[in-house]
Formats: structure tokens, sequence, C-alpha cells
């Protein structure tokens, strides 16, 4: 069985797909046999032939060079930029954990290493009228470690903290945190830092500039 990450985030936007495509690159460029994987896309668009594209899959095929096929990357697309068990209310085809659970087992079976994105963040809910299903259900089902996606700026202190008291709380394994949209130099960027790295005791294992290419971080820390 490969082995797996999850990449989870402290909410939407702060470039938790951006920071997974880094990764994945990442792991190419070194020889690892890597795959991408995610439960639910939403925000999705249709191309010429009226198949809806799980675009955050593409991104992150596109950016980090990988072979692998996009119909294999995530098993629930949804058109609506909503949470996946509201886009389901509205679109059909709710998601089942088995389900997930089989691609991520087949991605397995073929690749060394998986990089799994998460939702939204930690408190994403997946699926909630056939079934209740959170994205912390499928990190614990996949026994998944977690890296957390945060913004470097203002009010992350906040964020972060709670999202890894959360995490902890229900038993999720960490293995730190990587800040994006990072200025080095930058008072409050630099002391957000120092106070992150105080209240939670993880590991700060990159800072991500707004447009980099690639990602400074060490793979044997976070594989």
């Amino acid at each position: 069985m490969g082995k797996g990450i999850f990449i989870t985030g402290t909410g939407t936007d702060i470039g938790k797909t951006y920071v997974t495509a880094l990764i994945v690159k990442k792991l190419n460029e070194q020889g690892r046999n890597a795959a991408y994987y995610k439960a639910a896309v939403s925000g999705n668009s249709y191309d010429s032939d009226g198949k809806l594209i799980p675009l955050d899959a593409k991104y992150v095929k596109d950016i980090s060079g990988i072979n692998q096929p996009v119909d294999s990357m995530c098993p629930y697309i949804y058109e609506r930029a909503v949470s996946p068990h509201l886009a389901s209310r509205i679109e059909g085809n709710p998601v089942d954990l088995e389900v997930v659970k089989d691609g991520y087992d087949r991605l397995a079976e073929k690749y060394d290493t998986i990089v799994m994105e998460g939702s939204g963040g930690i408190l994403c809910p997946i699926c909630f009228d056939e079934r209740e299903i959170w994205l912390e259900d499928i990190v614990k089902e996949l026994q998944l470690p977690s890296i957390i996606v945060a913004d470097a700026g203002l009010g992350t202190i906040n964020s972060v903290v709670l999202t890894v008291y959360y995490m902890q709380q229900k038993g999720m394994d960490i293995k730190g945190i990587i800040l994006n949209n990072y200025i080095k130099g930058d008072i409050m960027h630099e002391d957000n830092i120092k106070m992150i790295k105080h209240k939670t005791g993880l590991d700060i294992l990159a800072l991500v500039k707004s447009g980099d290419t690639d990602i400074d971080i060490d793979i044997k820390k976070i594989i």
C-alpha cells in the first residue's frame, strides 16, 4: 500500500490547492511515483463535450507534471461552488465513504505516495442528508497524517491554533504547518511564525511566497 498525506487548511481560498500542487511537483521531481486525490470537489465547469471537469485536479496535474489520469483523482465532482453536502443536495450524487476509500485504495496499489487534498477547512461537511460525513471522518478512515495550510498574514494565529486544537482533540496526527503568501522580512509574518510555533508546538514545514513555482520542504518530514 502506498504512503499518504492529507492536506487541509484553516478555511477556503487560502491556497490549499496551490500548495498541494507544489508538494506533488516536489515529489515527482524527486522520483516519487506520486498521485493526487480529493474526495469531493465543488465549483467546477463543463468542457466542450459537456463533461464536468474537476478543476482542482486538473490544476494540480498541470502544475506538478504527473501522468495520473484526471478521472482517477476525484470520485465526486459538483458544479456549484458550495460545500459538498449542499452541492449534492442540489445536484444529487451524495458522497459515500466506501466509494472514497475504494478510490484511494486503488491508487495506493499503483503509486508510492498519495497527496490527498481536503475540501475547505477540516470542519467541512461532506455529506449530511443521506448519511453524516465530515472531512475528519475521511481522514480517520484512511488513517492519514495531516498538514495544515494557512495564510501567513493577519488573523492566522487564531485560525491555525483553533484548527490544530480541534484536530488534536479528534485524535488526528498533524505533521506540521505550511504558511502561504509569506513575505520575508514582514514583521507581522515573522511574528506569526513565532506565535504559531509557540502556541501549537508544531513545525512550520514550509513558507510559500506568492507566485512560487517550487516549495522548499523536506519530503522526509511529511512522508
